[in-house]
């Protein structure tokens, strides 16, 4: 059965494009040179690491990291 789940991903401005990581699977990380390139990699690399926790017989983490953007004021 396969089963669709969406994991949080934090994207950070580098000084030469974007590093990706994912909470929920410590050591999932990615980069590119723009976001799109990131994104794509970084949906790459969360399938291979649930590949390799498959293979590992690691169970697989649900979920719970929750991300949003706040306002908040600040000086200009």
């Amino acid at each position: 059965m396969v089963k669709e789940t969406e994991y949080a991903v934090v994207y950070e401005k580098t000084g030469t494009g974007y590093g990706a990581y994912v909470p929920d699977l410590p050591g999932c990380v990615s980069t590119g040179r723009t976001l799109k390139e990131a994104e794509d990699n970084m949906r790459e690399a969360i399938a291979f690491h649930l590949e390799g926790m498959r293979e590992d017989g690691a169970p697989i983490p649900e979920p719970t990291t929750k991300v949003g953007m706040l306002p908040v004021e600040t000086v200009a």
